[in-house]
């Protein structure tokens, strides 16, 4: 970790430093707010969350050799040195904001309303060809996650790759204030935490707050085949790079062919010219993902074969459109999370599996006093490329009913996920390619689990 001293992370979070075992000019070696990751001179935050309180942790994270703890009440018999704040998750964030400040690595900015973890995905891929990268991991991309993501990097790391993720105002005001970007990637503005931003221009103000902190010099990177992100002509004096499928794009791509759950080959134009491309991960979204990918890279001073190398071997993650080949059935698992537009995406991914197309589709959350039109649209759109539909849970009864619409397809509906389950056997085929998703919250992994 980079040099930071108890003495200076108790200046950086306003907190009165009592030594006991470390000094005060003790170096911790890493950040952690649970116990079972702590490490030897570890700074243990402890935090109150919804189910377990950090500060029942103490005594363990310093038998573990924590250097320091952080908490909100003093220990009552302390084992070792501890800094008293009067809030441990903004302390976190102060420190996360000091430690940015001593940081030498450039700082990539992602969000967007679909695409954010896959975008992060490629860009990965593509800058690991050159650089030594240190990107997100799982679901690390909110006001605890980001700045525990930010104090991983170490001394060796040259890129750092933050998904950004919100749904409400002022919290991107807040994360951009500690990553302070220097480029900022915006993947497309759907129609997603309505609840608390209202509509997509509600989504579009909350999204762009990412552009509060970035750096003088820095680069915006947006997808310019969004008619909402369209309208940003210039982020202060930066103009900004866009790319998309229609060639006014800086950079665009054409010529599209699908191979189906094997991936596509386009032709990408960059700079007047133009290269033959293959992707290993199906959908028309996956083409976008790697056009952000290619115009981050180009910025940085990446060359086209580097680029294509990176394209070559990107992967995807559990939940997040995951091609997974279980006997003589194909499973897509997209069950992360899901919202109209990541919904449409997955259910025009499955349309192009052979064989049967079958998709699980679950409540999506957060959508706001629209939920019940929105599900509804939903079935309707699934019902006319499907073979058969299921859909499960109360908000998806409305999904059910906007499909029924449709005399074409097949349409199922189960009240809850283990319903479905227990006649699961019974209603799927082989051959058959299974589009599960839904949001997080309904946990539809289990479904993954039980079919794979």
């Amino acid at each position: 970790m980079i040099k930071m001293t108890l003495d200076a992370i108790a200046l950086a979070c306003n907190g009165n430093l009592y030594e006991y075992k470390s000094s005060k000019n003790t170096n911790v070696s890493g950040v952690a707010i649970d116990s079972r990751l702590i490490e030897n001179n570890f700074l243990f935050i402890a935090t109150k969350g919804e189910h377990v309180d950090g500060h029942h942790f103490i005594d363990d994270a310093f038998d573990k050799g924590a250097a320091a703890v952080i908490c909100e009440k003093a220990p009552t018999n302390p084992k070792g040195t501890y800094i008293l704040v009067e809030n441990s998750l903004i302390a976190l964030k102060d420190i996360a904001k000091y430690y940015r400040m001593q940081l030498d690595v450039k700082i990539i900015g992602i969000t967007g309303s679909v695409g954010k973890t896959s975008t992060k995905e490629f860009i990965s891929s593509v800058l690991s060809r050159k650089y030594d990268v240190l990107k997100t991991e799982g679901n690390y991309n909110n006001e605890i996650g980001m700045p525990l993501t930010l104090l991983k990097i170490r001394n060796h790391h040259q890129i750092a790759i933050l998904e950004m993720g919100i749904n409400d105002f002022n919290e991107m005001h807040r994360l951009s204030e500690i990553a302070k970007p220097d480029i900022v990637v915006i993947t497309n503005i759907g129609e997603c935490h309505l609840e608390k931003l209202g509509s997509r221009v509600g989504v579009l103000k909350a999204k762009t707050e990412i552009f509060d902190f970035i750096s003088e010099n820095g680069k915006v990177i947006i997808n310019g085949d969004d008619d909402m992100l369209s309208t940003i002509d210039m982020v202060g004096s930066i103009k900004p790079i866009r790319f998309g499928l229609d060639s006014k794009n800086d950079i665009f791509a054409n010529n599209l062919v699908s191979k189906g759950l094997l991936g596509s080959s386009f032709d990408i134009h960059i700079n007047n010219k133009s290269y033959k491309t293959n992707i290993p991960l199906p959908g028309q979204h996956m083409v976008y993902n790697a056009l952000a990918a290619a115009s981050v890279g180009l910025f940085i001073g990446m060359n086209y074969n580097e680029i294509l190398l990176g394209f070559n071997e990107v992967k995807t993650l559990n939940g997040r459109s995951n091609v997974i080949q279980s006997g003589n059935q194909v499973i897509i698992d997209d069950c992360y999370n899901a919202n109209p537009i990541s919904m449409r995406a997955a259910i025009d991914l499955l349309a192009m599996a052979n064989g049967r197309k079958v998709a699980i589709l679950g409540d999506m959350f957060e959508l706001g006093k629209d939920e019940n039109i929105l599900h509804n649209e939903i079935g309707r759109y699934a019902s006319t490329r499907l073979d058969l539909l299921i859909c499960v849970g109360e908000l998806s009864y409305h999904m059910y009913e906007g499909a029924l619409e449709n005399s074409n397809t097949n349409i199922l509906y189960f009240k809850t996920r283990d319903e479905l389950i227990n006649q699961l056997s019974s209603i799927i085929r082989s051959g058959d390619t299974i589009l599960v998703k839904a949001s997080n919250g309904m946990k539809f992994n289990e479904i993954i689990k039980f079919l794979h």
